[in-house]
């Protein structure tokens, strides 16, 4: 809900000590619990369930095919570095937010943080409605794979792409995070990963590699760096996955403008961390170490026994809807803010407020559906992502609010001096993902569509 209101009582980059900033939150929260359809009532472990439920997803699958590429040495690196950056931008940026109280998106963090500028403000609105609708486009497609493999594709596979937007659309219909984060305490993801794990100790050898069956390329081996012969494209798409599923910062400013204590948000990111530095790492190292060089993304499609696959993949069905259905709520209210602005239908039950939010969520999981169907390469998409909107909402963003928040005591003592060192990396690491690794994103795509590539609304088996 990015509203274009100022500000004139939170300068930018002056301290404060907060005051004015709770003082603020109280009457947001106040002035909330008036309306018919109350927004901010998340306590902070709702929140942690929703954050759960947003980042606990099939991408946790592709890690380790990240390490058959990268090795174990770059790929962990990579992976710790990701998790230290993910913790101080989240933390960065609610330390922004608690300033500027009235920030309800990523849009208006934007707008703000780039000194009240119109110009970031839309930017920063087209691009978060092309970040989300694009992933909402990833799950329906994922939710169309998951349908193929249980089935033996017993349908079309656009078939299985209507049946999944559709449930899509009727699990959206909920106003509310508060709503959201209850179907977020699936445990469906921890078992799918673990059922991988015992399937993948069990069998003798992986069956399917990505560039043939095995044993095509030798036993299962692990390694601490790259394999000769990898290209530096690979290498970028590789350390792209592993940043696509480290930075879900842009839905973090909605979840906090629906907090009843939003500063209570770090501790929401305290479990976050905690089970992300589990969940990312953990599966993904062993993953790598029983399928080696034949890893793939998703790993589910290494093992070799069909009911494996089954029994491990299907699991995955609810998170991938319960995360389609949480961007799908932030590009909603965004999009219904935009049409009903302040006006009662936004906050009471009308005719005329339900019309129209059961009418965008409709219009946002059809056009995720078309995305889903005419995206040649997913895993090259998800790269492609990473490039284009991670680096500014996962880098960028957060070392411009950490100067904004610190100028004019960016080296007053050694703490603050390293801070500012580590927050000039960050926006390193954000220009070099938007601007190298943007291209080799572009390259693998290219790639794809000068190979044989899955046509549009196909009724090909996309079966793992």
């Amino acid at each position: 809900m990015c509203s274009d209101k100022k500000e004139p009582d939170y300068a930018l980059g002056t301290k404060s000590d907060g005051t004015d900033s709770f003082e603020t939150i109280t009457a947001l929260v106040a002035a909330d619990h008036e309306h018919d359809i109350k927004l901010r009532t998340m306590s902070w472990q709702k929140t942690a369930c929703l954050l759960a439920g947003e980042q606990v997803c099939l991408a946790i699958m592709a890690q380790s095919w990240s390490l058959s590429v990268l090795g174990w040495v770059p790929g962990i690196i990579t992976m710790v570095l990701c998790g230290l950056l993910f913790w101080v931008t989240s933390i960065t940026m609610h330390k922004y937010i608690m300033k500027h109280p009235h920030i309800m998106d990523i849009c208006d963090f934007g707008y703000h943080v780039f000194g009240q500028s119109k110009a970031a403000y839309v930017f920063s609105a087209f691009m978060m409605l092309a970040n989300n609708i694009l992933l909402i486009g990833f799950h329906v497609l994922t939710g169309a794979k998951v349908l193929n493999t249980l089935s033996d594709h017993s349908l079309c596979t656009a078939v299985f792409s209507v049946i999944v937007a559709i449930m899509g659309i009727v699990m959206s219909m909920p106003r509310t995070l508060q709503h959201v984060s209850f179907m977020s305490m699936s445990a469906c993801m921890g078992i799918a990963v673990i059922l991988f794990l015992v399937f993948a100790g069990i069998e003798d050898a992986p069956f399917y590699g990505p560039k043939g069956n095995y044993p095509t390329e030798g036993p299962v081996k692990t390694y601490a760096f790259p394999r000769p012969g990898t290209t530096w494209v690979a290498c970028m798409n590789a350390v792209m996955n592993i940043t696509f599923i480290w930075v879900p910062q842009i839905l973090f400013p909605t979840f906090i403008s629906e907090m009843e204590r939003p500063q209570d948000f770090p501790k929401a990111l305290a479990v976050l961390a905690a089970i992300s530095a589990i969940l990312f790492i953990v599966p993904s190292a062993i993953g790598f170490r029983y399928l080696g060089q034949y890893a793939t993304a998703p790993a589910f499609g290494s093992l070799g026994v069909v009911s494996y696959k089954k029994a491990s993949f299907g699991f995955v069905i609810v998170p991938t809807l319960v995360i389609g259905v949480i961007y799908a709520n932030v590009t909603g209210k965004f999009i219904y803010t935009r049409i009903l602005g302040k006006s009662r239908h936004s906050h009471s039950h009308t005719v005329i407020g339900w019309s129209v939010w059961g009418a965008i969520m409709v219009g946002i999981w059809i056009l995720g559906f078309v995305f889903a169907e005419i995206i040649p390469s997913m895993g090259d998409f998800l790269s492609l992502l990473s490039a284009a909107f991670d680096s500014f909402f996962g880098f960028i963003y957060f070392a411009v609010a950490y100067w904004q928040l610190n100028r004019g005591s960016l080296f007053e003592n050694r703490r603050q001096t390293a801070m500012t060192v580590l927050n000039a990396f960050i926006m390193v690491v954000g220009l070099f993902l938007l601007g190298p690794g943007l291209y080799a994103a572009v390259e693998a795509i290219i790639a794809d569509y000068s190979g044989s590539i899955t046509p549009a609304f196909t009724c090909a088996n996309m079966a793992i």
